[in-house]
C-alpha cells in the first residue's frame, strides 16, 4: 500500500507521536473514529476531552482496514497541576504557594516561576511542561545546590535535568536568601507544626 500525503500507517503513526512526546508529566490517548459514521465513539472521544485537561490533539486519516481518524490527544489528568487549558478556579487548581511558603522562600519560588514562564516562552510550550509548581516550591524548601539533588525531586529526570538544570541551578545559586538566625528559627518553627 502506497502511503499518500497526508495518511500514515498505524504504526508509523504512534512512533511519530512517541518520539515527539517525552515529558513525563504528559499522557498520550489515542482514539480511532471510523471515517463515516462512529457518531458514539466522538461522543466517547468528546467526554474524555471534557473530563482532561487536553494539551494537544493531533489527527490523521489511517487508510488501513478501512478509512478512519485517528486522534492523538496529549493531556494531563484534571486534577493535575499546571493551571493550563480547563482549569477552574484557584482552589480546583492546586496549593497557593504564598501560604505555605516562608515569604523569603516565595520570593525566591517567584523568580522561579518568572524565568520558568521566560523558558516556556521560548520553547513554545506550557509553563508546567518545563517544571511545575510543586517542583519550584521543592527546589525551594529543598535548598538544591547541584543537580544531584535537582534530580531527587518526583517528576525530574535526566531529560528535564540536562535541559533546565543549569539556567534554574544559577537562579537559585543568585537569589537564595542568605541564611539568617531568624529565617533558621522560621525553619525550625514550620517543621515542628503539624502537617
Amino acid at each position: 500500500m502506497a502511503e499518500k500525503k497526508g495518511v500514515v500507517g498505524a504504526k508509523p503513526l504512534l512512533a511519530l507521536f512517541f518520539k515527539k512526546r517525552t515529558c513525563e508529566t504528559m499522557q498520550l490517548k489515542v482514539f480511532a473514529v471510523p471515517a463515516q459514521g462512529g457518531e458514539e465513539l466522538v461522543e466517547k472521544m468528546n467526554k474524555f476531552l471534557r473530563s482532561h485537561r487536553v494539551l494537544s490533539i493531533e489527527k490523521r486519516l489511517v487508510e488501513q482496514g478501512g478509512a478512519y481518524w485517528s486522534f492523538c490527544v496529549e493531556y494531563l489528568e484534571r486534577g493535575g497541576e499546571g493551571g493550563g487549558p480547563g482549569t477552574g478556579d484557584r482552589a480546583k487548581r492546586g496549593v497557593d504557594f504564598k501560604e505555605i511558603l516562608s515569604a523569603e522562600d516565595f520570593s525566591v519560588f517567584a523568580k522561579l516561576r518568572d524565568l520558568r514562564k521566560e523558558m516556556a516562552e521560548k520553547e513554545g510550550v506550557p509553563p508546567y511542561a518545563v517544571f511545575t509548581n510543586e517542583q519550584l516550591a521543592a527546589m525551594v524548601t529543598s535548598k538544591v545546590d547541584n543537580q544531584a539533588a535537582l534530580a531527587k525531586i518526583d517528576g525530574i529526570g535526566s531529560a528535564r535535568l540536562e535541559k533546565y538544570a543549569t539556567s534554574f541551578l544559577e537562579a537559585l545559586k543568585n537569589v537564595a536568601p542568605a541564611s539568617s538566625p531568624e529565617s533558621e528559627a522560621n525553619e525550625v518553627r514550620r517543621s515542628l507544626m503539624p502537617s
